[in-house]
């Protein structure tokens, strides 16, 4: 098995490329600490490694952010724990987190504004999403109100240097132009 890794613009975070599906087309799932990992063995394989501190599994990608150490000295422990789990043929979610995991991550609105919402998770599941999966991230919706959007970063763009950059100069343009309701794009 041979698993490539790819530089993120957040150099905290690596990108892991197991050339294998990870979740499958549009699912995605976030462990920011080793208590969420317990949905995953191959997440608690990571967090097992000295310097990790945040896990991302991607449709093909895994990207792990690391709080100390170099990548040089991490990379190595990384790429084996990740070629023991596929080999091994160990579930990536356990049960009841895969069913849970299975959506598109987009938090749910109901009410007023529908059609706006709708339009909104449309923009960013076809144009927004796949971009920020390239480097290895993802973006979801949390809420919407009174023209502002509400998006979690998750993945590579949570506390990415540039992630302020990327929310309001490529993201919040982008819905502003295809949802001219939007007015502003928040991280929360």
């Amino acid at each position: 098995m041979f698993i490539q890794t790819e530089a993120t613009p957040n150099p905290a975070t690596l990108k892991f490329l197991p050339g294998r599906e990870v979740l499958g087309e549009g699912r995605a799932a976030d462990f920011p600490d080793a208590e969420a990992a317990r949905r995953s063995p191959l997440a608690m394989r990571l967090f097992a490694v000295d310097g990790v501190s945040g896990v991302f599994f991607g449709s093909d990608f895994v990207t792990v952010t690391k709080s100390a150490g170099e990548w040089q000295h991490l990379k190595p422990a990384l790429l084996g724990a990740i070629m023991e789990h596929f080999t091994g043929g160990a579930p990536i979610l356990f049960g009841d987190a895969a069913e849970a995991d299975a959506h598109n991550g987009h938090a749910a609105h109901e009410g007023e504004n529908e059609e706006i919402v709708r339009e909104i998770k449309d923009v960013l599941d076809t144009r927004i999403r796949p971009a920020v999966a390239q480097d290895g991230g993802d973006i979801t919706f949390q809420g919407y109100e009174d023209g502002v959007v509400f998006l979690a970063m998750q993945g590579s763009c949570a506390g990415c240097p540039s992630s302020t950059l990327t929310l309001k100069k490529g993201v919040e343009n982008t819905l502003k132009h295809y949802v001219p309701e939007v007015r502003e794009v928040r991280a929360i």
